[in-house]
């Protein structure tokens, strides 16, 4: 018990702890305790330290970039489109043009994480597009929110109305103008001129450092994808304000202007090219009459002999490029890739067949600069003739001939058992003997690419003994036996050739002895001034057509059998064109090969009607080599559909179309 102040007993309070008589100051601080408030302080103004310096650093130091980020929100780039430079012809005709057109483009950016599916699903249903293939098209943009995706071009109004009355529900949904491709002349030389697409990632990987993105179109194929660095322009930018849901708020401003892609101007004369594509099926029905019912297809070929210009190249069957174009139907182009006829093929370029009789001119050459023969030596002409050990009997396309013959009329007759002889007698000569042929045939530029400036060409085959060697397996098959060098003789069996090979060796037949390379571009042009022409910016000098080594009597007889097939009386193709106001000279061709076709047995020939020549004969001006696809012969069939060709160059008619007469 406790005392007061003034003495008073006080009853022990529980509310205080009782004194511990080990503590002398209960009120003083022990130095543990006071450590620790110390600690405990200096990390409490540690802490708001750090967090002052921070938001000083973010305020002070890095305001202005923050303020540009945020304003970056708000502002946004978009790529401008420029303008494919046209494609003009030799007289500047506009083979292929621009028109302006409407697209939709999705920003992968701008689309909500939640329930984005659901937009694309509605979007595909506005536009009537697949969603797999926008779904696709947004995952594979997911680490590029800055290059939209175009998910529709040529959309109707009626669609862009209600995606502007519906914006809300379209976050990232944006419609742009854009240029879609243009054809004045429809299917005309399309395979040559080819399409343009949406660059694929395989293109972009390798067209990147060249200044390409992703969504750009470029040339797929023919001078669109040759020549697609000229015609593509470069790209502007233009700057635009958007919301929180990537909504334009405000007009685009134009920060670098798109330049448009240079002009084309080709060699064509597209006049001349529809010529050639009307004369092709003109040949065709001309086939059908003759009851060649696989007739299907084929490819002229037109070129100037003096500097290789080509004027004319035309395949069928063909297709229209504006398939490609705009609102493209996957159907139409599934159609077009699974056609057996396959009209995306260009077969003047790299369509392989054997030549059949318009070889013999170089089996001439070959054998006359390697003095296996002599032009005026007479040979044998007779309605067969056995080679061989084993004496095997070959047939010549004539079974009613027999008499002797010089190469003028050889050729003009076309006599298959004279040009036997001649291959005899290279295989005869021995192994060296057995190449010479066709060593000058590679001089004269087939078994490789001509140099076309568009590419796309397949190289042929020209058959030799190492060649047999490396391709079979059996003994037999491996050997290279006389029928080998008999056969190339007349440009059958292994030997493939593409009719623009053919047409780049007639035209060193025409020329007198110069090979000249294929090429379709002339110029590089831009819009002059106001009422100006346009200005050149870059011309295609070809190579200068170089000498083919050949002796010029040698191609004098040649080219006086050229002559006579075409105007003396027994001349193949002299019934289509001797009475032709124009001379030409030229050379038909009936050769076999191995089609496939629906009932008929493995194995199963069909002829390919050939002809090839030039006119006028003395001072060539055109070039022509025409083949019709299991045509028949090569007088009733190609020599008809090339003289509508020659009408259309020369501007003069026959007097009457030319009588069917099948020869070789």
């Amino acid at each position: 018990m406790t005392t007061g102040p003034y003495g008073q007993r006080r009853t022990p309070s529980k509310r205080f702890l009782p004194p511990d008589p080990r503590v002398r100051e209960p009120h003083r601080l022990t130095p543990q305790l006071a450590l620790r408030v110390a600690v405990l302080g200096a990390l409490a103004l540690a802490a708001f330290a750090i967090l002052f310096l921070r938001l000083w650093s973010l305020q002070v130091l890095s305001g202005e970039e923050y303020l540009n980020a945020s304003q970056n929100n708000e502002l946004r780039l978009i790529r401008v489109e420029a303008p494919r430079g046209p494609i003009l012809d030799r007289h500047g005709r506009v083979v292929v043009s621009n028109v302006a057109g409407t697209a939709v483009e999705l920003w992968v950016a701008d689309l909500p994480s939640d329930g984005r599916y659901r937009i694309i699903r509605k979007l595909a249903a506005v536009l009537d597009v697949s969603p797999r293939s926008i779904a696709k098209q947004v995952e594979e943009r997911r680490f590029d929110p800055l290059t939209p995706i175009v998910v529709k071009t040529a959309v109707g109004e009626e669609q862009v109305d209600y995606l502007y009355e519906h914006q809300a529900d379209f976050p990232g949904v944006e419609v742009v103008q854009i240029y879609l491709r243009g054809y004045p002349y429809s299917s005309l030389g399309a395979q040559i001129i080819g399409y343009t697409g949406e660059i694929s990632p395989e293109e972009l990987k390798r067209l990147r450092k060249d200044g390409y993105r992703a969504g750009d179109r470029v040339g797929k194929t023919g001078i669109e994808a040759a020549y697609d660095s000229y015609l593509r322009g470069q790209t502007g930018l233009a700057q635009i304000t958007v919301d929180s849901l990537g909504r334009p708020q405000s007009e685009r401003v134009l920060r670098k202007e798109s330049r448009a892609g240079y002009a084309l101007r080709l060699t064509l004369d597209m006049r001349l090219q529809r010529a050639a594509e009307q004369a092709l099926q003109y040949g065709i029905d001309l086939a059908h009459q003759n009851e060649h019912w696989a007739a299907n297809g084929g490819a002229i070929v037109a070129l100037d002999p003096r500097d290789g210009a080509v004027l004319a190249l035309a395949s069928a069957p063909t297709f229209k490029p504006s398939t490609f174009v705009g609102r493209t139907d996957p159907e139409k182009i599934q159609a077009l890739y699974s056609d057996p006829l396959n009209p995306l093929f260009n077969r003047a370029t790299a369509g392989l067949y054997p030549p059949g009789s318009i070889w013999k001119p170089v089996t001439a050459l070959a054998g006359m600069q390697e003095h296996v023969f002599s032009a005026y030596e007479s040979i044998q002409c007779t309605p067969t003739a056995e080679y061989g050990l084993d004496r095997q009997k070959f047939r010549n396309w004539n079974p009613f001939v027999n008499r002797p013959m010089i190469l003028r009329e050889a050729l003009a007759e076309s006599c298959d058992t004279y040009f036997y002889e001649i291959g005899n007698r290279f295989y005869e000569g021995g192994s060296e003997s057995r190449v010479r042929m066709q060593q000058w045939a590679q001089k004269f530029g087939f078994g490789g690419p001509t140099g076309l400036d568009v590419g796309g060409e397949e190289d042929g085959l020209v058959p030799t003994p190492e060649w047999r060697k490396k391709t079979f397996e059996s003994d037999w098959d491996r050997a290279w036996n006389p029928g080998d060098s008999i056969q190339l003789s007349i440009g059958q069996k292994d030997l493939l050739v593409t009719p623009l090979q053919m047409a780049s060796f007639y035209a060193m037949l025409a020329n007198g002895g110069k090979i000249v390379t294929p090429h379709l571009v002339s110029n590089v042009e831009q819009p002059g001034g106001k009422g100006s022409p346009r200005v050149v910016l870059r011309r295609f000098a070809p190579p200068p057509p170089r000498s083919a080594g050949v002796d010029p009597i040698a191609l004098a007889a040649v080219r006086d059998g050229m002559y006579a097939a075409t105007h003396a009386t027994s001349g193949t193709s002299a019934a289509v064109f001797a009475s032709y106001p124009v001379p030409i000279s030229g050379k038909t061709g009936t050769a076999e090969k191995v089609v496939p076709l629906p009932g008929y047995p493995a194995g199963h020939l069909e002829d390919q009607s050939w002809w090839c020549g030039w006119g006028p004969s003395e001072s060539a001006r055109i070039v022509v080599c025409a083949l019709i696809e299991n045509g028949g012969h090569g007088s009733a069939a190609a020599a008809p559909a090339a003289l509508k060709v020659f009408e259309r160059f020369f501007g003069v008619e026959a007097a009457s179309p030319p009588p069917v007469v099948e020869t070789d």
